[in-house]
């Protein structure tokens, strides 16, 4: 599984939050201030230089005020059904 982070689906999760993100008019920096985090911290996940767990995932969600379920259709439908 160490490779899932390479796989065509996990880029389509990282695409489709840079895709909302944008779509809610935030950028990173802003995104980052409602996360308590700093700007880095946006800017690795978006470039998968660092994994979001699913808690990550919901809180950033919330914070964009995204539905989870409407987020991850098109991600689940992708996604294979082996972790090769």
């Amino acid at each position: 599984m160490a490779g899932a982070a390479h796989t065509e689906t996990y880029l389509l999760f990282r695409r489709n939050l840079v895709e909302i993100r944008k779509a809610a008019a935030l950028s990173q920096a802003e995104l980052a201030k409602m996360l308590g985090k700093p700007p880095s911290y946006v800017a690795k996940y978006e470039l998968g230089e660092r994994r979001l767990d699913v808690v990550e995932m919901c809180v950033i969600l919330k914070c964009i005020g995204m539905e989870p379920h409407q987020f991850l259709q098109p991600i689940f439908e992708d996604a294979p059904t082996t972790l090769r």
